[in-house]
C-alpha cells in the first residue's frame, strides 16, 4: 500500500492531466509585466505609509538601519524565492516548494498559513486604506455611520476586485498594472519633492534608544517587503515562467527595498520623528509640508488606491494556492474547476472572496492587532520556504535551476535566524504580545483537524488504517452514522430480496448486511466486500452469531479501483459511504455491469452535506451529473436526498438498463 505522499505523487502524474483536460487548464497569459506589478502591489504593503511612524517611535532616527537591513534581507528572500519557482514552475507555489520538501502534512500547514497570511493582510490593507481615505476628508461621514460604511465599501472593494479577476489574467494584469502604476507615481513624487524639505536636525539624536529596539522595529515594518508568494502563485499561467518570475522577483525586490528605505529618509528627514510618531497618517502630514492643503488630498487618494491595489494582489494570487491544494484533494475539490470560457479558478476565486469579507469584518478597525497577528504567522511561513533552498540543494542536487540564489546553504539559515529573532523580541518586549501570538499559533493548529477532515473525506489510502483502528467504534455508533429510519427507507425502494445474490460493496461493520442476509433469506446470497479486514471481522461474527450461512466475506484494499474477482454474478448492488473514495468510477461500475442481469437493482448511500457545511466530492454534488455519469455506464437511476441530523444521505438508485429508460 503506497503512503499518502506517494499517492498524491501519483494522482498528479497519471490524474491530473485527465482532470485539467475535463475541467480546462488555466491560460498561459502572464508575462513580466503582469508578475511585476502583482509583485509590487503585494509588495508595498501598510507599512510603507504606517511602518516609518510606528518604527520611529520605538528607534528614533536610527530605525533607518532597520529599514535598510530589512531591505537587504527583502532582496536576499526574493532570491531564494527566485530559485524555487525556477524549480517548480506551478500554481502552488509555496505550497509546491514545501511539498517537495517536506512532504503532504507539513506543506498542507504552510498553505494553510500562506492562505491565513493572505487574507490577513488583505483585512489589514483594507483598514489602512479606509484610515488614510477619511482621515483625508474628516467630514465626510457622519459618525454614527462611519464604521458601517468604510466596512461596506471595504466589501464592495473585494467584490469588484474578484470579479475582474474571474474574467482573466489580462483583465487582472491590467487593474495591476493601474494600481503599481499609482504606487510609484505616489512615492517618486514624495521622494523627489521631500529631498528639498530635508532638515538635517531631525536625524538627531540618531540612536534616542537601545540599539535592541532596531530588531524590535523591523517587527512593525516587515510587513510591507511581504509578497514574493504572490507572484509564485501565477507560474502555471506565465510564459517561460521558470526565467521571467525569478527576475520579476529579484528587481522587483530591489526596487521595494530602495523605495523602502528612501520614503523613511525622506518622511524622517521633513518631519521631525518626535512629532511623527504622534501622526495616525504620516504621509498626509509630509504631503501637506510638501504639497500643501490641495496637494495632501490628492496623495492620500493615491495612497488609498495603493494600499487597496495591495489587496488585488492576493485576489489574483490566493484562488491559485487554493486551486493547488483541491488538485491534491487537500481543499475542497470542486475548486479546482476552471471556468471553460474564462480559464480561471472560477469556483476558488469565489470561495476566497467570502473568505476574504469573513476576515475583514472580523478584524475591521483593529490595524494593530491584526499586524501582529500577520507578521510572526507570515515570518514562520518564510522561514519554512527559505530552509526549502537548503534542503532541496541536498535533496535534489541535480534538479534543473534555472535561477539558483548565492550562498543557498547557509544564507536562508542567517535570514531565518534573523527572523526568529525578530518574533523573540517582540515577545520579550511588548505587552500583550504573547497573547496574541498564542492566538496565530492557534489558528494555525485549526488547520490539523481541517487537514485530517478533507484528507480522510477524500484520500481512501489515509482512511483505511484509521477504519481498522475506530471499527469497534463505528459499530456501537452504527444507528447514529446510519439511522435505522433511513436503513428502512432504503430498503422500502426494492421488492422482491428473496432468493436473490447482492453484492455489498463496502460493507462496513455490517449495518446493511443484517438486513439484507434476513431478506434474501436461506436461498440467497450477500457477498460482503469491504477495505477494513477489522470491519469483515465484526461481520462475520455478528453473521455467525445470526446464524447466517449464505453470507461471504472478501477482504480488497483495492476496491476503490475495482471489483475483485472472487465475486460472482450478481442480481442487487448496495453500497454504503463508498462513492466519494471510488478513484476510477467507470471500471468500477464497468465491473459491476457485467455481473448484472439486465433490470439488476443498484444502490449507492453517500454522505452529503457532512455537517451541513461541508461540501460533497465534486461530481457528487451535481443530481444531474451523477445521473448522467451512471447512465454513460449502462444504469439508470434517481436521486434522491434523504435528510439527516448532522449530515443528509444521498441515496442513488435505480436499474441496469442499456436503452436508458429513465428511472423513477
Amino acid at each position: 500500500m503506497p503512503t499518502t505522499e506517494e499517492f498524491l505523487e501519483q494522482q498528479q502524474a497519471e490524474q491530473k492531466p485527465a482532470e485539467q483536460k475535463k475541467q480546462g487548464e488555466l491560460k498561459k497569459s502572464a508575462g513580466m509585466f503582469t508578475t511585476v506589478a502583482l509583485t509590487i502591489t503585494a509588495m508595498i504593503g501598510s507599512g510603507l505609509f504606517f511602518g516609518v511612524s510606528i518604527a520611529a517611535s520605538y528607534a528614533g532616527p536610527a530605525s533607518l538601519l532597520a529599514w535598510l537591513l530589512i531591505g537587504i534581507i527583502t532582496v536576499y528572500v526574493g532570491m531564494c524565492f527566485g530559485e524555487l519557482v525556477s524549480m517548480f514552475p506551478n500554481a502552488g507555489g509555496v505550497y509546491e516548494f514545501t511539498k517537495r520538501t517536506y512532504g503532504t502534512f507539513p506543506s498542507f500547514l504552510v498553505g494553510w498559513m500562506t492562505w491565513l497570511v493572505g487574507n490577513i493582510g488583505a483585512a489589514v490593507m483594507l483598514i489602512g486604506a479606509m484610515d488614510y481615505l477619511f482621515n483625508v476628508f474628516p467630514n465626510v461621514l457622519p459618525d454614527a455611520y462611519a464604521g458601517i460604511i468604510k466596512l461596506a465599501l471595504s466589501i464592495l472593494i473585494i467584490v469588484v476586485l474578484n470579479v475582474v479577476t474571474i474574467y482573466g489574467i489580462e483583465a487582472s494584469g491590467v487593474l495591476l498594472g493601474i494600481f503599481s502604476g499609482i504606487a510609484i507615481i505616489i512615492v517618486v513624487a514624495i521622494i523627489s519633492v521631500g529631498f528639498f524639505h530635508i532638515s538635517p536636525s531631525n536625524y538627531t539624536p540618531f540612536m534616542p534608544y537601545s540599539p535592541v529596539l532596531i530588531f524590535v522595529a523591523i517587527f512593525f515594518i516587515v510587513e510591507t517587503f511581504f509578497g514574493w508568494e504572490s507572484a509564485t502563485f501565477l507560474a502555471e499561467e506565465t510564459e517561460n515562467a521558470e526565467k521571467v518570475i525569478p527576475k520579476a522577483l529579484v528587481l522587483t525586490s530591489a526596487a521595494v527595498a530602495i523605495i523602502g528605505f528612501l520614503m523613511a529618509f525622506v518622511i524622517l528627514g521633513v518631519l521631525d520623528w518626535q512629532q511623527l510618531i504622534l501622526s495616525t497618517t504620516p504621509i498626509s502630514d509630509v504631503a501637506t509640508i510638501l504639497f500643501g492643503q490641495y496637494g495632501a488630498p490628492i496623495v492620500g487618494i493615491g495612497i488609498f488606491l495603493t494600499l487597496a491595489g495591495a489587496t488585488a494582489g492576493g485576489v489574483v494570487s490566493l484562488p491559485r494556492l487554493l486551486l493547488a491544494l483541491a488538485r491534491d484533494k487537500l481543499f475542497i475539490d470542486s475548486l479546482a474547476d476552471i471556468h471553460p470560457v474564462y480559464q480561471t479558478p472560477y469556483k476558488a476565486i469565489l470561495f476566497q472572496m467570502a473568505a476574504a469579507i469573513v476576515m475583514l469584518i472580523i478584524g475591521f478597525g483593529q490595524y494593530t492587532t491584526m499586524l501582529s497577528l500577520l507578521v510572526p504567522m507570515a515570518l514562520l511561513m518564510y522561514i519554512a520556504v527559505l530552509f526549502c533552498v537548503v534542503i532541496l540543494r541536498k535533496k535534489m542536487p541535480d534538479h534543473p535551476r534555472p535561477y539558483k540564489a548565492p550562498l543557498g546553504n547557509i544564507g536562508p539559515v542567517i535570514v531565518s535566524l534573523i527572523y526568529f529573532g525578530v518574533i523573540a523580541l517582540w515577545l520579550f518586549t511588548q505587552a500583550g504580545a504573547f497573547p496574541i501570538f498564542l492566538i496565530a499559533l492557534s489558528i494555525i493548529a485549526l488547520g490539523i483537524p481541517i487537514y485530517l477532515l478533507l484528507t480522510f473525506y477524500y484520500n481512501p489510502d489515509v482512511i483505511i488504517p484509521v477504519i481498522n483502528q475506530i471499527s469497534v467504534l463505528t459499530y456501537w455508533l452504527e444507528d447514529f452514522l446510519l439511522p435505522k429510519k433511513i436503513r428502512k427507507q432504503v430498503l422500502a425502494l426494492f421488492e422482491d430480496y428473496e432468493g436473490k445474490n447482492i453484492l455489498e460493496f463496502g460493507s462496513g461493520v455490517g449495518t446493511m448486511t443484517m438486513h439484507l442476509a434476513e431478506l434474501v433469506k436461506p436461498d440467497g446470497h450477500v457477498y460482503a466486500v469491504d477495505l477494513s479486514k477489522q470491519n469483515l471481522k465484526i461481520v462475520e461474527k455478528r453473521m455467525r452469531k445470526k446464524g447466517h450461512q449464505h453470507i461471504f466475506f472478501i477482504h480488497d484494499e483495492h476496491c476503490i479501483n475495482r471489483v475483485h474477482q472472487h465475486v460472482p454474478e450478481v442480481d442487487m448492488v448496495f453500497s454504503f459511504g463508498m462513492l466519494s473514495y471510488i478513484q476510477d468510477l467507470k471500471k468500477v461500475l464497468g465491473e459491476l455491469h457485467v455481473r448484472m442481469p439486465e433490470d439488476g437493482h443498484i444502490c449507492f448511500i453517500e454522505y452529503a452535506n457532512l455537517y451541513k457545511i461541508l461540501p460533497n466530492v465534486g461530481w457528487i454534488s451535481n443530481p444531474e451529473r451523477v445521473r448522467q455519469v451512471f447512465k454513460d455506464n449502462g444504469f439508470s437511476v434517481t436521486v434522491q436526498i434523504f435528510k439527516g441530523t448532522l449530515w443528509d444521505y444521498m441515496v442513488i438508485y435505480g436499474i441496469k438498463s442499456e436503452e436508458g429508460i429513465p428511472y423513477i
